[in-house]
């Protein structure tokens, strides 16, 4: 049996030095620049690039909404509300659509909420089915290219597939109306029936001024190793307790939850964000779906994401680089987490802590009150350029149709 106590000094230790690196960082020593062309595409301004044409719909697809349940400005979907806000007064913005390379239709599918905070996805098809059928009724540039220059957020877990649970989600399939879009969404996971070939993989929204106002002095030692607050089990969706995250945090709490490495609990402290940034690992597993807002919060913080959820697509994966500053943790190795986690030399987490440093890197994972250089809504937009000039093949010939109106469950064809 290993010594814990003897490798537990050793980490905090190396923890020590790791935040004293940390601090010189903040004081624009030892900045390391993510190297390549990744660090290209992070610092690239999409401004002169595109341009985008928002399309004005009646307040029920999105103002009223929010109004109903302001909440929505707060949860981790609510990218979709701050990113038509942005739009709003961007300098891509054109109010001619004669020019646009890029529509924008803002519909808040998210923003229907249970008591407790929750997203109900059950009527988002059909909002989205009727504000389609709005735009292609009233303007003719859908119908050109049956959506493939139109750009929609879709921040549900499992993006437009419009549902929570995996399982029903693949049932569903990517509402079929949307098949030929440009999907902006925080799900991503490869070879998923609810991930389109050309997808934009945004971060969930996480609240800037909150995290703000709990930083901690950068001086302060980073003296927990590994650290997770959130659900082992979701006993109300889930009562056998082998489905929820595919058995990731359950296997995480039993086979940590009495080693002294591994700061777990399901409680939510007030501490939360001051912890994080004590922390060397943070632990970034699959719930229902495989993203979380934990991931942006490890960023922020210079707490290294160890993720676990096989085959994740990561937000702006062409621009940050995951693999240098995370540690991936494939699911069936869960049990061998502290192993894992024990055997990264103290040189690597450095470095690792010293690109999660770089203000670039926090940068893109936010959305920002108002905008800043570089932001999330910046690195959308980055996509979006990169994915110009559209190819010929997307604008159909006269009377050609590829879309099937009536396609998918039977609930979703009634009027929204």
């Amino acid at each position: 049996m290993k010594n814990w106590s003897w490798i537990f000094v050793a980490l905090l230790y190396s923890a020590s030095v790791l935040r004293i690196g940390a601090v010189e960082l903040r004081h624009g020593q030892q900045t390391e620049r993510i190297s390549g062309s990744a660090g290209d595409v992070l610092e690239d301004d999409p401004v002169g690039r595109l341009k985008v044409f928002v399309y004005e719909l009646p307040s029920k697809y999105n103002k009223k909404i929010l109004q109903k349940d302001p909440r929505c400005l707060t949860h981790m979907f609510a990218a979709e509300i701050y990113m038509h806000r942005f739009l709003l007064s961007s300098p891509v913005r054109t109010l001619n659509p004669e020019e646009a390379d890029w529509f924008y239709t803002p519909v808040y599918t998210t923003c229907d909420l249970t008591p407790n905070g929750l997203p109900l996805p059950f009527k988002s098809p059909r909002m989205m089915r009727s504000a389609i059928q709005l735009i292609s009724s009233n303007w003719p540039y859908w119908n050109r290219t049956e959506g493939a220059d139109h750009f929609f957020i879709v921040p549900h877990d499992f993006g437009a597939c419009f549902h929570y649970q995996e399982e029903k989600a693949i049932e569903r399939g990517i509402l079929h109306l949307l098949q030929r879009a440009t999907l902006v969404q925080t799900f991503g996971q490869r070879n998923h029936v609810c991930l389109n070939d050309g997808s934009i993989t945004i971060p969930p929204y996480a609240p800037p001024q909150k995290m703000q106002a709990h930083l901690i002095p950068p001086h302060t030692p980073r003296s927990i190793f590994v650290y997770f607050r959130g659900l082992f089990y979701d006993v109300g969706n889930d009562p056998e307790g082998g489905y929820y995250a595919r058995g990731a945090r359950a296997a995480v709490w039993e086979n940590f939850k009495d080693n002294p490495l591994f700061d777990i609990s399901t409680e939510h402290p007030t501490t939360y964000y001051e912890d994080m940034q004590r922390a060397v690992f943070c632990l970034c597993p699959l719930g229902w779906a495989p993203w979380s807002p934990r991931l942006v919060e490890a960023v922020i913080f210079g707490c290294i994401p160890v993720i676990i959820a096989d085959d994740i697509v990561l937000p702006f994966a062409d621009a940050i680089p995951w693999e240098e500053i995370g540690v991936f943790v494939a699911e069936k190795d869960v049990p061998n987490l502290d192993t894992i986690l024990t055997s990264i030399p103290p040189e690597v987490i450095l470095r690792k802590q010293r690109l999660l440093a770089n203000p670039s890197m926090k940068q893109a994972m936010l959305f920002p009150q108002p905008a800043q250089s570089g932001d999330a809504f910046h690195q959308i937009l980055n996509g979006l350029a990169r994915k110009l000039p559209h190819n010929k093949s997307v604008f159909l010939k006269s009377g050609e149709k590829i879309l099937n109106w009536t396609a998918g469950p039977v609930g979703d064809l009634k009027p929204w």
